[in-house]
């Protein structure tokens, strides 16, 4: 545990630097800074890479079932993403984003929770299902911010081109229509990974037998969060709303998800303490 918490720790120290590099490549160009901050963010990785290697070999599986494995795959996914997002071209601000996401989850990940905190055991008859829900939740979780970091450019982009402002910034970032292309295609991807997972959650309930927790709020609020993601795919498809509006749809979506995920600490819903 030891040896894990200080590679944690290490990891969280060179996320927080490789994160100080990107903003100021983001800044001011600096392709030094860039390069620096692609380097850490790679150790990151491997850094995260070796504890999740390091508790599969202690557990003898995947370690999944606790809030904090869910965080910390979160965190792993972002990293993962913004390496291979720092190789396109214009790709600088996404990756800005998407660090920055990603250190805020690790961080609070390491302040708030702990790996013992709230595990799943008491789901014995349905784990396989669990961890399929799990594993598409967090992969939904992770299209589904990077379409919300495309969403939030867009519109910076087009506040910026409104006002006819002119800067490097701009001349920096991808097109609106390269933008809305990208933020559309990752929700794309994100919704029925996010309904499969939801699916997979309500058959596990069904078989443990435990259907009074389809009454929790937390229900409400997934469905809701799920309707609007559904009514954003509904309304690109139709092709009448601008671009603006899709991006604040996109936003509104993720806000839900982002709700959805703190009700954990009211909700029976997960069942996280067993009961």
């Amino acid at each position: 545990m030891l040896l894990l918490n200080g590679m944690y720790d290490a990891a969280l120290l060179l996320y927080a630097l490789s994160l100080l590099f990107v903003f100021s490549d983001c800044l001011r160009r600096n392709p030094g800074g860039k390069r620096l901050g692609t380097g850490l963010l790679a150790v990151v990785g491997l850094l995260q890479l070796t504890g999740l290697a390091i508790r599969f070999a202690q557990e003898g599986g995947l370690p999944i079932f606790t809030p904090y494995d869910f965080l910390f795959w979160f965190s792993f996914s972002m990293v993962v993403t913004s390496f291979a997002v720092t190789y396109t071209r214009g790709g600088e601000f996404t990756v800005l984003l998407l660090s920055m996401a990603g250190f805020s989850v690790f961080l609070l990940n390491r302040v708030w929770l702990t790996a013992e905190d709230h595990t799943l055991q008491s789901w014995s008859a349905v784990h396989g299902w669990l961890a399929m829900h799990v594993i598409l939740a967090n992969l939904s979780f992770a299209a589904l911010t990077l379409g919300t970091v495309f969403a939030i450019m867009y519109l910076f982009l087009h506040t910026k081109l409104k006002n006819k402002k002119w800067d490097d910034r701009v001349r920096r970032l991808p097109s609106l229509e390269t933008m809305d292309k990208y933020s559309y295609t990752a929700i794309l991807a994100g919704v029925p990974l996010l309904l499969a997972s939801l699916v997979l959650a309500g058959l596990s309930i069904v078989a443990e037998g435990r259907t009074p927790l389809f009454q929790d709020t937390k229900v409400l609020t997934t469905l809701t969060g799920l309707g609007v993601y559904i009514a954003y795919l509904v309304l690109k498809f139709s092709g009448l709303r601008s671009g603006t509006v899709m991006a604040r749809w996109a936003i509104a979506g993720y806000g839900f998800i982002i709700l959805n995920f703190l009700l954990n600490s009211w909700s029976k819903f997960h069942g996280w303490g067993g009961e």
